[in-house]
C-alpha cells in the first residue's frame, strides 16, 4: 500500500512563519499608501469647498459665511446650493466632501455618543484683528466681504478640524456645540497644548503627517506642517 506525499507539520509552520513576515512587511506600506490617499482626497474636498465658496460670494455681493457661532445659519448649509443641494430642502450629511475619510471614526466627543461620526471636519475662520499689529484679535460671526482680506493667498478661511475628548462630534445642523467649529483665538492652533472646551485646539496637529490640510481665500488648498502654522495665517487684515 503506497503512501500520500503530503506536507509535514513543520513545512506548514514554516509557510505561515513566511506568509506572516511578508504581511508584517507589507501592512506598513499599504497603510501608508491609504493614509496618501485620503490626503490627498481631504485636499480635493476643500478645494471642492472652496469652489462653493466663490460661488456663494458670487451671488451674495462677495460676502462669504464666517464664525459658526452668533445664530446665523452656518456655512456647510449656505454651501448646499452650489453642491447639487437644494437649500434648506437638501441635508448637509449627504455631501461627503464636508468630511475627511482621515477623522477618526470611534472618538466619543463632547456629547459622549459611543462611535459616532463626525459630520463637520473642518474649522472656519472666525477671527478678526483691529490692524496688522493686533496678537490678539476678537470673535466674528457675521459674513465679511472679501475685499477685508488683504492677503486672501496667505489667508486661511478652513482647516482640519481636530478631534479629541474635548472637541464636539456634530451630528445635526442645529447641534448647540456649532460655536466650537471655528477658529479665533491662538489656543486653537496646532501648537497648542490646552484641552480646553473653549480655549484648546481646534486645528488638528497630526491629521494629515505632522500636519493638516487648509483652504485660503483665494480658494486653493494645501497641506501645512504644525510649527509652520502660526496666527498670522489667520489675519483678515
Amino acid at each position: 500500500m503506497g503512501y500520500r506525499k503530503g506536507f509535514t507539520l513543520i513545512e506548514l509552520l514554516v509557510v505561515i512563519a513566511i506568509i506572516a513576515l511578508l504581511l508584517s512587511i507589507l501592512m506598513p506600506a499599504l497603510q501608508k499608501v491609504k493614509k496618501q490617499a485620503q490626503a490627498t482626497t481631504c485636499l480635493s474636498n476643500l478645494k471642492q469647498i472652496g469652489l462653493a465658496s466663490y460661488l456663494y460670494s458670487s451671488d451674495n455681493d462677495s460676502y462669504i459665511p464666517r464664525g459658526a457661532g452668533g445664530g446665523t445659519t452656518t456655512w456647510f448649509i449656505q454651501f448646499l446650493p452650489y453642491l447639487g443641494q437644494k437649500h434648506n430642502t437638501g441635508d448637509y450629511r449627504t455631501v461627503s466632501i464636508y468630511e475627511c475619510k482621515s477623522f477618526p471614526r470611534t472618538g466619543t466627543g463632547l456629547n459622549k455618543i459611543p462611535n459616532s461620526e463626525q459630520t463637520v471636519c473642518y474649522v472656519i475662520n472666525g477671527w478678526t484683528f483691529s490692524n496688522s499689529t493686533d496678537t490678539q484679535g476678537s470673535p466674528v460671526t457675521r459674513a465679511t466681504k472679501l475685499s477685508v482680506f488683504k492677503k486672501p493667498s496667505r489667508t486661511l478661511y478652513m482647516a482640519d478640524n481636530e478631534d479629541g475628548d474635548w472637541r464636539p462630534i456634530i451630528q445635526t445642523e442645529d447641534s448647540q456645540e456649532l460655536t466650537r467649529c471655528d477658529v479665533f483665538d491662538q489656543g486653537h492652533l496646532p501648537a497648542s497644548e490646552s484641552h480646553d472646551i473653549l480655549r484648546g485646539r481646534r486645528i488638528a496637529r497630526e491629521r494629515h503627517s505632522k500636519g493638516s490640510n487648509v483652504l485660503f481665500l483665494d480658494w486653493h488648498s494645501e497641506y501645512i506642517a504644525a510649527e509652520e502654522h502660526t496666527i498670522n495665517l489667520w489675519r483678515d487684515r
